[in-house]
């Protein structure tokens, strides 16, 4: 068995915007090094000035080197058929496999990273981060982060972690069975070994212990695997792969209850690679209060998050549909409920649908029983209802209680529980932030599952 031990320089984090600058690949038998193979390489494009200062390329210096499509085809032929190992081996596996596809060869081979194997092999260290790694175990590393030191020190660790391989971790790893080296370098197996195979929500975490990103699935492991397929060679996947340290998850009864779980943790953690959800927001409400002269004003204005709503809409069409037909229903003041911004009294007066309220006519006390009418109605017709489902296990289901049509809750209640009314049910859910968004969701799936849909 042959491994091509490689490291690169770079122009930058990620391989679709940035060029390889240098590259090393070291053939090793599995006790020593067979072969060498080191150039640098025209990135074609500029190298900034903190990359020159790390590593120590500058512009002139491989202002003549050959480009990487001109070694492509040597490249590719060292390493098509051995295993490729590198620290970190899908920061330079993504590199490399990019830009060789972009010569035109497709590059398919089995990979070990020193960082994962160190962790398992060498265990109790500080830091695997090869400078620091190759300090404790007394490697000597020359020309750091340049491609051939590094690599020769990778190397180096290569034959030290063959040695003291001696459950055949090393052999496990390349079955293909393993997705070993498809994680990310810092996060250990057996943070997947623990995921359920369940609805739910799950949470990355970076080494400070601060979610970076929420996620739903149906199947938690079968989805929390699939972040770490494919070879994206963009700068966000590198990054968030690199940052994901350890994983949490709370397991839901329903694919149903882990939408709702994950809209309401983005909202509450403000995850850093969550995106669509966040740009979710209420954009209108049916508000009431009371003005100077003592008259209850139903209107519609953009949703606030800390006044009290009777009820929230997407679109302002459908706000104002709702509230004409409150004012027609209840002989509402199209002026007081803002239809209607003349001075002079509303239309619906001259029409006899109005008692005077927008002229002073009609008292306030007098009006404002039909505004609370009008409350009490829209309450009464927007519905009430739970929505029963598995739970987590035999003995229990899942209740999703929807009152007044906003959404209350979530939770989970005895299997043969009989529902008497939403207060019971309050007791015992948790209770949860309403909006659109959620209700849509509840609303879409009981009507493709009414039998679930209890109404109360």
């Amino acid at each position: 068995m042959l491994y091509a031990v490689v490291d690169i320089e770079t122009t930058g984090g990620f391989a679709s915007g940035n060029g390889i600058t240098e590259i090393s690949i070291l053939v090793h038998d599995g006790q020593c090094i067979v072969d060498r193979f080191e150039t640098l390489i025209n990135p074609d494009q500029e190298i900034p000035a903190y990359i020159e200062a790390l590593t120590g390329i500058s512009n002139e210096m491989v202002a003549n080197a050959p480009l990487f499509k001109e070694m492509a085809a040597e490249i590719h032929h060292l390493l098509n058929d051995k295993i490729f190992v590198a620290h970190n081996v899908n920061f330079d596996f993504s590199f490399i496999k990019h830009h060789l596809t972009l010569a035109g060869y497709e590059l398919s081979c089995k990979k070990l990273c020193t960082v994962r194997l160190s962790r398992k092999l060498l265990p109790g260290y500080g830091s695997y981060s090869l400078g620091k790694l190759c300090n404790a175990l007394g490697i000597v590393i020359h020309d750091r982060h340049r491609a051939g030191g590094d690599a020769a020190a990778t190397a180096e660790l290569l034959t030290l972690l063959l040695k003291n391989d001696l459950d055949g971790v090393i052999n496990q790893t390349l079955t293909r069975s393993s997705k070993e080296q498809t994680l990310p370098p810092h996060l250990p197996r057996t943070q997947i070994d623990k995921l359920p195979q369940m609805p739910g929500v799950y949470y990355f975490k970076d080494h400070k212990g601060n979610v970076i990103y929420v996620g739903k699935a149906k199947n938690i492991l079968k989805r929390v695997c699939s972040h770490f397929t494919g070879n994206n060679a963009g700068k966000q996947r590198q990054e968030f792969l690199k940052n994901i340290h350890t994983i949490d998850f709370e397991i839901c009864g329903t694919e149903l209850m882990a939408f709702i779980l994950e809209a309401t943790e983005i909202k509450r953690l403000w995850p850093e690679n969550n995106r669509a959800l966040k740009r979710y927001e209420q954009k209108y409400g049916l508000y009431v209060f009371e003005d100077q002269n003592g008259y209850m004003r139903l209107g519609i204005d953009t949703y606030k998050k800390r006044v009290p709503v009777l009820h929230s809409f997407n679109t302002l069409l459908e706000g104002h549909n709702l509230l004409r037909m409150l004012i027609k229903e209840h002989k509402l003041c199209e002026k007081l409920c803002f239809i209607q911004k003349n001075r002079d009294a509303c239309t619906a007066h001259d029409e006899g649908d109005c008692s005077g309220a927008c002229l002073g006519k009609e008292s306030a006390a007098a009006y404002n029983v039909r505004v609370k009418y009008a409350i009490s109605y829209l309450k009464s017709v927007l519905p009430t209802f739970a929505v029963i489902d598995k739970g987590r296990t035999e003995e229990e289901q899942s209740c999703l209680l929807v009152e007044q049509g906003k959404f209350y809750g979530m939770g989970y209640i005895a299997y043969h529980t009989d529902i008497a009314g939403p207060e019971m049910l309050k007791s015992v859910l948790q209770p949860y932030p309403s909006d659109d968004y959620i209700l849509n969701l509840i609303c879409s799936h009981t009507e493709l599952f009414p039998q679930k849909k209890i109404a109360i």
